[in-house]
């Protein structure tokens, strides 16, 4: 990885959730690398901890606190803190998910709503949450991370399917309903990327074919190349996009 630094979000402040491993790893070192003051929040702590020591190890500002994203109380902590320390919020990256594996008719409520919870509410609380800090700022850009399975449908995959194609639409009408306040709001659509959500659907040669087999590029993404996607939304170079999505998927949807 380019450990250089740049200064594309300089004098900015994000915060980052799903911050421990994979993609949300990933947008705290690209986002810091790029000069962001970066809050990092997940439930997991010890990979939290080793996402902000990398960060600062490139020479990056980044602290990172435990959160429940499905909690509203926590939600408004957050962003205060962020606030505290670092005087603003300018960014949001609403990246923290999980994945159930199950047809509709074996999904079971309890699975249901904690994939709704995490995946679509969590993303509405944050947003939420933002706005007033955002607005104190003078605006911002907020992205969420949706996936190509907010866009297609697929088998066995009904509750987060359903989750991310919430948060697709959520997306469109968030940007409609804050674009008044200079509050832009976009959403990623990852396709097949290697990070720990995707190891078993990439452990078996059989699947592994089977999945790539629809994504022109042949080959998984890397969680990077769903960062520098990210990176551009939240800059200032997007000044202009709102309420777009992004396809990161190697061209798995072109087809």
């Amino acid at each position: 990885m380019d450990s250089r630094m740049g200064d594309r979000l300089a004098g900015k402040t994000a915060i980052i959730t799903g911050a421990a491993n994979g993609m949300g790893r990933a947008h705290v070192l690209r986002l810091a690398r790029e000069g962001a003051k970066v809050l990092a929040t997940d439930v997991d702590k010890a990979g939290l901890n080793e996402t902000v020591a990398r960060a600062t190890s490139l020479g990056g500002t980044a602290i990172g606190l435990e959160q429940d994203v499905t909690d509203g109380a926590r939600w408004t902590e957050i962003v205060a803190e962020a606030e505290k320390q670092f005087g603003k919020l300018d960014i949001l990256v609403n990246n923290a998910g999980i994945l159930v594996l199950k047809p509709v008719e074996e999904t079971t409520d309890e699975e249901w709503d904690r994939v709704q919870g995490i995946n679509a509410k969590g993303v509405f609380l944050g947003i939420r949450a933002a706005v007033p800090a955002m607005q104190r700022a003078g605006g911002g850009s907020i992205v969420n991370i949706s996936s190509i399975y907010g866009v297609i449908g697929a088998p066995s995959a009904a509750a987060y399917q359903a989750s991310k194609g919430a948060v697709r639409l959520l997306t469109k009408a968030s940007a409609v309903d804050l674009a008044k306040y200079g509050i832009r709001v976009n959403s990623v659509h990852p396709g097949v990327i290697e990070t720990p959500m995707t190891t078993a659907l990439l452990a078996d040669p059989e699947s592994t074919r089977a999945i790539l087999s629809t994504t022109i590029l042949e080959r998984p993404g890397k969680p990077e190349e769903v960062s520098n996607v990210v990176l551009f939304l939240a800059s200032d170079e997007a000044s202009f996009v709102t309420g777009a999505e992004y396809l990161v998927d190697g061209g798995y949807t072109a087809q």
